[in-house]
């Protein structure tokens, strides 16, 4: 197993979620992990942050979540949007479960432009 490099200094390196240990998603892979949070019943959720603050635990949201979105289209065109108002910043998918009352995926889709 190797360890990933990465510094407080060098924000191209800090990992974010699960999916940011992986070579980045493509378009096909992001819809179906869409389609994913969509199947699981799971609120569509996007936020976003400067990369300098992207360790906190608070980011921003865009507008509200998507409750009962079930267009994986809709949550692509939201996400472009977000990304086209903010892009500097990282944007992140969440899927809110209900019943658990906490998201249960969470993943960076854009990754911002560091300074």
């Amino acid at each position: 197993m190797l360890d990933y490099q990465s510094s407080l200094g060098n924000a191209e390196s800090r990992k974010f979620e699960t999916f940011s240990y992986l070579p980045t998603l493509s378009a096909e892979q992001t819809r179906v992990q869409i389609q994913y949070i969509i199947d699981k019943g799971w609120n569509p959720s996007i936020e976003h942050t400067e990369p300098e603050h992207a360790t906190g635990s608070f980011w921003y949201m865009w507008k509200l979540p998507m409750f009962g979105e079930t267009d994986v289209d809709a949550i692509i065109k939201e996400l472009e949007a977000c990304h086209v108002a903010h892009p500097n910043n990282h944007v992140r998918l969440l899927g809110l479960d209900n019943f658990a009352q906490c998201a249960g995926t969470s993943m960076v889709i854009y990754r911002g432009k560091t300074v």
